[in-house]
């Protein structure tokens, strides 16, 4: 077996990367890494040096890929080490760059050793993991972070060395309801009380909710969807990475794969929740409006959301990192899990330290959590 790097996604065709087993991630497949970087997102002017791994049989055939980028800094990988990197920086040690496999300016959940459907996950991860940690050295690399996985490949990464790091998130999961009303039929009275509420304040403002996927937006409509989403990054300082381009592309590739929500004041589009979407999962990532309306946040981001779920037989919406509010408008508490290679030994043992001491943390903050929850029992 060979190792090969890439150094841009578009180095493989589209259809042999797709063809490994994926889950059918969005974030994950060639059009949205190819999107990402032929739309300036993933580039080395913003700090996204792409390095993908693949894995072939002498023969040529394709057997896996660890999605890989190197990176000069942490914004936009959700990976939250900047204490890490102030700690090197007081010993005199460079932390940047590191290498990272995640989902570009995405904090979701998803498979991150991507391996073909008839080959044996355990060798082909083994290999990829032992290529990407020799990566680590090649690069002089601080360290590899492997975010969001799915816990399947805890394991065999904690075996390896790896330091596990367990993180919150706010997901809604679908219990079989057959409705909306259903869902709402969980709550308590007061909150059920608060939500309808909320729900109706929409109606209230003459505010018309419209569902619409990547393959059914109109040219002119995907200019005012980007401006939405370009607002909210600028009025927080921070940059908006994907261009107007960016969403078009995506759109035509990805199509039912890529979820909008719409609001529209009369014909006037004014607030949109973009999410995207796989056979089980909706993935809630960006949202923007002109003004400020009562209510829509919530009806935009989750209850639409929860809504499309329901009548789409999807198991679970994660609507994005952060954000107590979430819980009761019917989200939990769910587990995130990320591993770390740390090439520094001098840095192992006080990192892992504090992941354990992390860890502990997020279970008493979860316990919490859930004391506030929505729900009658």
């Amino acid at each position: 077996m060979n190792i090969q790097t890439l150094n841009s996604i578009n180095d493989i065709a589209a259809d042999e990367w797709d063809g490994l087993n994926m889950d059918g991630n969005p974030f994950t497949c060639h059009a949205f890494l190819s999107a990402a970087e032929n739309h300036g997102a993933t580039i080395a002017s913003m700090g996204w040096y792409p390095c993908h791994m693949l894995l072939r049989e002498q023969s040529g055939t394709l057997l896996g890929a660890l999605p890989v980028f190197l990176r000069t800094h942490s914004f936009g990988d959700f990976s939250h080490d900047w204490p890490w990197a102030s700690a090197y920086d007081r010993l005199g040690l460079q932390y940047y760059p590191k290498l990272v496999s995640g989902n570009p300016y995405t904090p979701t959940s998803g498979v991150r050793f991507l391996v073909a459907q008839d080959a044996d996950r355990e060798i082909v991860v083994k290999m990829l993991l032992k290529a990407v940690l020799q990566q680590v050295k090649t690069l002089h690399a601080s360290c590899w972070q492997c975010l969001y996985l799915q816990s399947d490949d805890l394991v065999s990464l904690k075996q390896a060395g790896l330091l596990i790091r367990q993180g919150t998130q706010f997901h809604w999961h679908n219990r079989g309801y057959r409705h909306f009303e259903d869902f709402l039929a969980t709550f308590s009275a007061d909150k059920r009380k608060k939500a309808k509420r909320e729900r109706r304040r929409i109606v209230e403002q003459g505010l018309t909710i419209m569902v619409r996927h990547g393959d059914e937006i109109e040219p002119a409509l995907w200019s005012s969807i980007h401006a939405h989403y370009r607002e909210t990054f600028l009025r927080y300082g921070n940059h908006p990475a994907f261009s107007r381009d960016f969403f078009v592309e995506i759109g035509a590739a990805l199509q039912q794969r890529l979820v909008l929500f719409l609001a529209f004041d009369g014909d006037k589009h004014v607030a949109t929740a973009i999410c995207y979407r796989d056979r089980e999962t909706l993935y809630g990532r960006h949202w923007g409006a002109d003004t400020n309306y009562h209510s829509l946040h919530f009806e935009l981001c989750f209850y639409q959301g929860i809504d499309y779920c329901i009548g789409q037989g999807l198991q679970r919406f994660e609507p994005g990192a952060q954000g107590e509010h979430k819980l009761s408008r019917g989200f939990e508490p769910a587990d995130t899990w990320s591993a770390f290679w740390i090439e520094e030994e001098r840095m192992r043992a006080p990192i892992a330290d504090f992941l354990q001491r992390e860890s502990q943390a997020v279970a008493c903050y979860q316990d919490e959590m859930n004391e506030h929850s929505p729900f009658k029992n």
